[in-house]
């Protein structure tokens, strides 16, 4: 089974605004992500090349929310491990 990768760019409407002619442009070619604030989200895409958005799209995340989980675990493991040291 084979399946088709999309790609997508994530901006604010700050950077769509200063940008618009960029992401007009990309949007020929790939998915463009509007986030405005932390709870709306719009596509922006070419009409003629629009496709219905993949399922996998909503739960997409951002690499800020990456990053934020990554550094999440990272300090609940050295809690784990500064615990681990102190019985022994």
């Amino acid at each position: 089974m084979y399946s088709k990768i999309f790609t997508m760019v994530v901006i604010s409407t700050a950077e769509l605004r200063n940008n618009m002619k960029k992401y007009f442009d990309t949007a020929a070619t790939e998915t463009v992500v509007i986030q405005r604030g932390k709870k709306e989200t719009f596509v922006l895409k070419r009409q003629d090349s629009f496709q219905e958005i993949p399922e996998d799209f909503f739960r997409a995340i951002t690499g800020k929310e990456v990053m934020a989980g990554v550094e999440k675990g990272l300090r609940e493991m050295i809690k784990r491990k500064d615990k681990q040291k102190a019985v022994v």
